[in-house]
């Protein structure tokens, strides 16, 4: 039912021709975005007292595996705003903040973004270097921050910041800041992939936070960006998921008509194979990310299973589409959705924790 409503809705305001012309604009989907936000999706991880849906964990894998099917970028659109800022504000936010943003933001009025890596770290959150010094009742930030996927975009940022210097780990704070402050400044790059959730720079000079928009007390941060992972984890494996199934789409498509030798070749077992490969690929990455939501949902603690989904999912999704250019052969390298699906799949096990420090997690987790 959530991916038939999603799909439909997607089909009608984002069709073909407009990702292609979105793409090569390097443009944000906004309107699709506001579908979306008038439809109500929005609201679905959100609690109720605010205009939420207080949806199922399930129920959110399968809106995201229905958005990256249609276009990834849809699906960045919906997470750097609603799962990777905002659920920080309601799982760590006081009453007041909860009021100021989390309407705005259900309604599409409001979007955001996360600023955690920075040139020199990525990985290792404790390395950063990124300050906020108390200035009377306000805190004053300085420092630069890279890879911010939708910055340019959002009218505010969660913000790492190191508010005890030598205190590794436990001098982190979160703070919200305004993306019209000055001192913020805000350059979009350029990305082999993803190009229509652009990763920016941004720079902080001294800009002024109230003590307000602390999330969750003075180095406090690590542990408050902890309770969100396993979450970010499971959606992320479920976009992959929606990626492998449109590209099992496009080349299933387009070999059907294909003929060699006098034959179509998905008649040849070579071919055959690797759809089938394909197909087995996305079906584990698929169990693993629902058996990780169903835990979410009941309860259960799942990093151990978030972990995996993450890894499977994000590393199947490149292989498949890998696959998917290989069948189309020259069809699949040249500038088009498939060749589009194999630049985006590629950041998978890059972003949202690498397959490097899943796997440690994951080790950790088994007692070694």
């Amino acid at each position: 039912m959530v991916r038939d409503s999603v799909l439909k809705l997607l089909a009608d305001v984002l069709p073909p021709q407009t990702i292609e012309e979105l793409e090569a604009q390097d443009a944000y989907p906004m309107e699709a975005y506001q579908a979306l936000a008038k439809a109500g999706w929005l609201a679905l991880p959100f609690e109720e007292a605010f205009g939420g849906a207080d949806a199922s964990h399930k129920d959110l894998a399968a809106f995201i595996e229905a958005t990256a099917f249609h276009h990834p970028g849809v699906t960045s659109a919906f997470m750097t705003t609603c799962i990777y800022a905002a659920m920080y504000i309601q799982y760590h936010g006081d009453m007041g903040l909860k009021e100021e943003f989390l309407p705005p933001i259900i309604a599409g009025q409001r979007r955001m973004a996360v600023a955690y890596t920075e040139p020199h770290c990525g990985s290792d959150a404790a390395g950063i270097r990124t300050r906020a010094v108390r200035d009377g009742g306000d805190y004053r930030i300085s420092g630069q921050k890279v890879y911010i996927t939708n910055a340019h975009q959002a009218d505010y940022l969660v913000v790492t910041a190191k508010t005890l210097p030598d205190g590794g780990h436990r001098g982190i704070s979160l703070f919200i800041v305004d993306t019209r402050s000055p001192g913020v400044t805000i350059r979009p790059m350029n990305a082999m992939g993803r190009r229509t959730s652009l990763p920016n720079e941004v720079f902080f000079d001294d800009v002024r936070v109230p003590e307000r928009y602390l999330l969750g007390g003075e180095n406090q941060g690590w542990k408050k960006l902890m309770r969100g992972l396993n979450l970010e984890r499971v959606l992320l494996g479920a976009a992959s998921c929606g990626q492998c199934l449109k590209i099992i789409d496009i080349a299933r498509d387009w070999a059907k008509e294909r003929q060699a030798f006098g034959r179509t070749i998905t008649e040849y077992q070579a071919i055959a194979h690797k759809f089938a490969e394909m197909q087995m690929m996305t079906e584990t990455a698929r169990l693993h990310t629902y058996q990780a939501a169903q835990m979410l949902d009941e309860g259960i603690d799942a990093v151990l299973e978030a972990s995996m989904a993450k890894v499977i999912a994000t590393e199947n999704n490149f292989k498949v589409a890998d696959l998917g250019v290989q069948i189309m052969g020259g069809a699949g390298y040249m500038e088009g959705p498939m060749s589009r699906l194999f630049r985006d799949a590629r950041v998978g096990p890059i972003g949202g924790g690498s397959s490097e420090i899943m796997r440690n997690v994951i080790a950790r987790l088994m007692g070694l």
